[in-house]
């Protein structure tokens, strides 16, 4: 029987639920349509937005801070590798390397730190903060209700009071319900009428707090910091000063050992005996000098197997792994050098390039294609003035040795920093080797010397292009 009557109750209580929804929303149709009045209050509508805009505000700050604290956490994993780094390039036996893993240690307590305090002196209390709002917001929504219940009661019991036929027991009983709804709606609107301003101005000190505290562990934490990187320069300084004064010599790598004896068994090859089908101009028999021969600007053949024959075989134990490292490491634009594009022999506006030389100026070998005997103004006669007669032939750009580079080979250039070089192109693209350029001191050149005697090859990362 009780637990009959324990479900009368909840289904009567259900029932009085529904009754009292289907009530509120009726009345909030007519009050919509016009045909019932609400009660309104206007100041109490201004702190419901104040509300709302108090809670706006205090959420995104809450999110806000939570981000700060999710970089405050990063950065403090990024500290921590770096020191790790550090701890790790640091060798035993450099002064220091007790107090530089000390400063580390520090390092990361004080972000610990840091990260702590800033969760208990700011984001706890940021939460604490906002933890009122949802009662408060319930309870406002709730006074709405209330206050359709009493708008719905006072409209019955008018409705009862001006009706033709009057009903003296129905009018008693919706007073009295109107008295109910009176009072409950009172008392809850009387004490957010209260609160609500009270919340409102609290803002202005909780604003400041929070931003005090944030200002005030933030000051702190880079005086710390900023300590311990004046003690970590410190140690560096010491460290700098008892190993500064070493030098460290930068050694050229070895370039391919293929093309060098290539290059020089074509070299010896083409001093012993002339080339196949050498055309070179003998001295007329008058006694009057040799005619200047005009040379295609075309790169020589690569000599047969035969002539290579000691030449080692290619390998990957003997490739070269690049230029020497100057001495200090210095970035410089990389300038590739283009190679000659293949001009077609058919095509009507093809113009050889072509360059003055005489047979003691060069021993390699060249394809000779005409003969010319005068030479007009510093130029070649039809050749529309092509080359300078102040660069070697082919010249492309002039460079600058930032760095000395001591020669390792007898066909490189030992350069001093400061030394102008004159930039060529190689006879044969195949003996380039990557990061490295050939070229004349300039120096050399304008003491007239001979080209074969004084280009080289030299790392173009020594260098910097200045023309």
């Amino acid at each position: 029987m009780a637990e009959m009557g324990s479900k009368g109750v909840t289904a009567g209580k259900i029932a009085s639920n529904v009754q009292k929804k289907l009530t509120r929303a009726q009345e909030k149709v007519l009050q919509k349509l016009g045909k019932a009045d609400e009660t309104k209050d206007e100041q109490f509508e201004q702190c419901v937005q104040n509300f709302n805009k108090q809670l706006t505000e205090g959420t995104r700050l809450q999110k806000d801070l939570r981000t700060y604290l999710a970089s405050v956490k990063a950065m403090h994993e990024a500290s921590k590798k770096l020191n790790e780094c550090l701890q790790e390039v640091y060798e035993p036996d450099w002064p220091g390397r007790d107090e530089a893993n000390k400063i580390a240690e520090n390092n990361d307590l004080l972000w610990l730190d840091y990260h702590q305090k800033l969760v208990d002196q700011a984001l706890l209390t940021m939460d604490t903060y906002l933890g009122q709002f949802p009662d408060i917001k319930s309870r406002i929504a709730k006074r709405g209700r209330k206050l359709v219940d009493y708008d719905s009661a006072r409209h019955h019991y008018e409705s009862l009071q001006t009706a033709k036929k009057k009903d003296e027991t129905k009018i008693a009983k919706a007073e009295e319900e109107l008295i109910k709804a009176q009072k409950v709606f009172e008392e809850m609107n009387v004490d957010l009428q209260e609160e609500l301003p009270s919340l409102w101005n609290s803002r202005v000190g909780f604003y400041v707090n929070t931003f005090q505290s944030i200002a005030g562990l933030e000051e702190n934490f880079h005086k710390e910091m900023s300590k311990l990187n004046q003690n970590l320069n410190d140690v560096l300084v010491s460290l700098e000063k008892q190993h500064g004064s070493n030098t460290f010599t930068v050694k050229a790598q070895p370039r391919k050992k293929t093309k060098l004896l290539s290059r020089l068994l074509r070299k010896k090859n083409s001093d012993n005996a002339p080339a196949k089908g050498d055309k070179s101009p003998s001295p007329p028999p008058d006694g009057s000098p040799a005619a200047p021969e005009i040379r295609v600007n075309h790169e020589p053949e690569p000599p047969s197997s035969a002539a290579a024959g000691a030449a080692l075989p290619k390998s990957p134990s003997q490739l070269r792994k690049g230029p020497p490292v100057p001495p200090p490491p210095k970035h410089t634009p990389s300038k590739e050098v283009k190679q000659e594009q293949i001009l077609s022999l058919f095509d009507d506006t093809f113009v050889p390039e072509i360059s003055v030389t005489t047979p003691s100026q060069s021993s390699l070998p060249a394809v000779v294609v005409e003969t010319f005997s005068a030479t007009v103004n510093g130029t070649v006669e039809g050749s529309g003035g092509a080359g300078r007669l102040d660069l070697p032939p082919g010249f492309m750009f002039k460079v600058q040795a930032q760095h000395d580079y001591v020669a390792t080979d007898t066909d490189e250039l030992q350069l001093k920093a400061g030394d102008v070089v004159l930039v060529i192109p190689f006879q044969n693209p195949e003996e380039q080797d990557e990061g490295w350029l050939m070229g004349v001191k300039e120096s050399d050149w304008n003491q007239h010397l001979e080209l074969e005697k004084c280009r080289g090859v030299f790392p173009e990362n020594f260098t910097e292009r200045v023309q």
